[in-house]
């Protein structure tokens, strides 16, 4: 769009919406999309950082009128690639939370984060299903389908969806639920984009105030032995617990834990949602695998639900490559300490691997899009070192995924996929049913393609 007509376009824009537009080179516009991994930079034409859901549908209605590309951002948490054009919608200002205790509903706005919601709900002895890190934007999270330190015993965050305020590709207002928009309903759980902008989200909770749960580290020559024990453990391990497990190469930085700088440590995560004496016994073969250099494994609030992964609040540079994998045995864990364990001059910062299956696996009775749902276990390699980006930890992670190309998973669900804008790997984001309705369901609300998202 031309100068002249820009200039008078972005003014009617600004008298129509109660939030701030923002046009490249402004003051505030990088502030206002910055994101959780500063090494990620967005350069958008126009921002507009809505206040209500109004705003939003002025901001549809303005791109439409200009054929400018939609994308949207929370918290950022989420951003995996640089935006360049286009308009991006912020909805950080989005931030209402109302709970309905009796209902064991929470109605939260799109900018929201898990840990107000788990502040809130607990004040009533409920909970969210949520992720891992409670800095994490609580929709654009569960919109990819959600996968929290509760997976096995309560499924997918987008399981517990009850419905949707949504801004069509038309600039309209609607409810998508079990009864209004259902197909719509149906694909925003685990579809991820190219579908409408979500306003607001009614999740259901559960009535939960205590875990046994937490994380132990090992060290030094004790990493090994419990690594192969955690394989076999979690293989035996009922769905009434959730596991994870963690090489960490943790840099001699401010962040850390003090204990843990300049150490390379591993560790095992557990999360379950019952009476302490029955954790303790679940999890003692951990403990008794090698000598334990921390141990916080106890009883906790829903509160502390983060306390967990201990993901980090604050972002840094970071490059990440995320698989799923259809099982994992003792032969896969000798394969990895090969590729990439304690001995091995690895580029990664973080080595994960979640189980998956129990409720995780079954889908919802009414369904949802979420894809990844067959898979077993996920695998993160994470990075930290810019100077590895381009060059070493692709090709470590490279290594990775050759090693195991026997367990990577045909499907890998939106939320661990690398680059959306390869078709290949897009389309790999879902089993094939899946993708085919998700393509339909596309197609219907959005038939322009307002919404970027996917390959072009």
């Amino acid at each position: 769009m031309g100068i002249e007509i820009q200039a008078d376009a972005l003014a009617r824009l600004r008298e129509r919406v109660q939030g701030t537009v923002y046009l490249r080179g402004d003051e505030g516009l990088a502030a206002e999309v910055a994101c959780f991994n500063p090494a990620i930079r967005h350069d958008p034409d126009v921002v507009v950082a809505v206040a209500d859901e109004s705003d939003v549908a002025e901001a549809v209605r303005f791109a439409r009128e200009h054929d400018l590309p939609v994308r949207v951002q929370a918290t950022g948490h989420g951003s995996e690639s640089p935006i360049a054009g286009g308009l991006i919608v912020s909805t950080r200002a989005l931030d209402s939370i109302v709970v309905d205790a009796p209902a064991r509903l929470v109605r939260l706005g799109a900018g929201v984060r898990w840990a107000p919601v788990i502040e809130q709900t607990a004040q009533y002895g409920l909970a969210p299903i949520t992720g891992s890190s409670t800095s994490v934007g609580a929709v654009g999270y569960t919109l990819g389908g959600g996968l929290g330190p509760l997976a096995r015993t309560h499924g997918f965050s987008a399981d517990w969806v009850r419905g949707f305020r949504v801004v069509t590709a038309q600039g309209d207002i609607v409810t998508a639920d079990a009864d209004s928009h259902s197909e719509l309903f149906w694909a925003l759980r685990g579809g991820k984009g190219g579908l409408a902008i979500v306003t607001e989200m009614t999740l259901e909770l559960v009535p939960l105030t205590t875990l046994y749960a937490g994380s132990v580290f090992f060290e030094g020559d004790a990493i090994e032995p419990a690594f192969r024990a955690w394989v076999d453990w979690a293989a035996g391990l009922g769905e009434e617990a959730t596991t994870s497990v963690v090489l960490l190469r943790i840099p001699d930085v401010d962040g850390p834990p003090p204990p843990l700088r300049g150490r390379t440590v591993l560790s095992v995560r557990f999360a379950y949602p019952g009476d302490s004496a029955t954790g303790e016994r679940l999890f003692a073969p951990i403990r008794e695998a090698a000598p334990v250099f921390l141990d916080a494994v106890a009883e906790i609030p829903t509160t502390a639900v983060a306390s967990i992964h201990n993901d980090p609040e604050q972002g840094s540079p970071s490059w990440i490559r995320g698989f799923m994998l259809d099982d994992f045995d003792a032969a896969d864990g000798d394969t990895l300490l090969e590729v990439a364990g304690p001995r091995v001059d690895s580029p990664f910062l973080a080595l994960e691997i979640r189980q998956l299956g129990g409720a995780a696996r079954r889908d919802t009775p009414d369904g949802t899009a979420v894809g990844g749902r067959d898979s077993g276990y996920t695998l993160s390699a994470i990075a930290a070192d810019p100077t590895t980006f381009d060059s070493a930890a692709p090709a470590a992670a490279e290594a990775l995924s050759r090693a195991l190309k026997h367990r990577v998973s045909a499907v890998t669900n939106v939320n661990w996929a690398s680059d959306l804008s390869d078709p290949s790997t897009f389309e790999s984001a879902w089993p094939a049913p899946v993708y085919a309705r998700l393509t339909e369901v596309r197609a219907s609300y959005d038939p322009d393609r307002v919404f970027a998202f996917g390959p072009s």
